[in-house]
């Protein structure tokens, strides 16, 4: 793609790094900010550079926050359940299907060799850690994760993690397709999986 002005060239460039953007798409919404007024187009890169500069993550559950210590502390929520997700879209998705009412741990990812993304890059630790601190309260481990081959790794990992640990592992189930990503689940089919889950055999 040759373009006229080196300055949309390099917009596109880092646009089309969003995932799902291609260089296409990239160029459309370069060209649709250079018609917004100047003051629209500032306040979108003082809001990017102000959720760059000041977003937390909880120290608990790891969700994207305001603040380090999220709602997770407060919130009314059944104690002895907790559900493991990739990322902070997934908690919004499975909160918004009214099915489930336990805590969430997000894991800030899925174990992909490729990717250079391994177990210890992900917050499966401070899950193991979490557990033990409950001091039993936490009765049931939901895992949420993609039907994707790196969520099923992911998944397998966790459940032999967490195999001493006195708590019971189960798997969403129905509805959720091979290769699915969570966020994008219907709250219908969501909240089926959730309700309909399963113990996971590692056998």
């Amino acid at each position: 793609m040759e373009f006229s002005s080196k300055l949309v060239e390099q917009a596109v460039e880092e646009i089309s790094k969003l995932p799902g953007i291609g260089k296409k798409t990239a160029l459309r919404l370069a060209l649709h900010l250079l018609k917004q007024p100047e003051d629209q187009t500032l306040l979108l890169t003082e809001k990017l550079k102000e959720l760059r500069e000041h977003i937390k993550y909880c120290q608990i559950c790891h969700i994207i926050s305001d603040i380090e210590d999220c709602t997770c502390k407060t919130i009314s929520v059944d104690p002895a359940l907790i559900c493991v997700v990739e990322e902070t879209p997934d908690v919004l998705a499975i909160r918004n299907t009214g099915q489930y009412n336990g805590m969430f741990h997000v894991l800030g990812g899925r174990i992909s060799p490729i990717d250079g993304i391994g177990p210890d890059e992900l917050m499966i630790t401070s899950l193991v850690n979490r557990i033990k601190l409950s001091e039993g309260e936490i009765k049931e481990v939901i895992l949420a994760l993609s039907g994707t081959l790196e969520g099923d790794t992911t998944a397998f990992y966790l459940t032999k993690q967490l195999e001493e640990l006195s708590v019971e592992v189960t798997s969403i189930t129905r509805g959720i397709p091979v290769g699915g990503e969570l966020e994008y689940a219907d709250e219908v089919t969501l909240g089926r999986s959730i309700m309909t889950r399963s113990k996971v055999n590692t056998d």
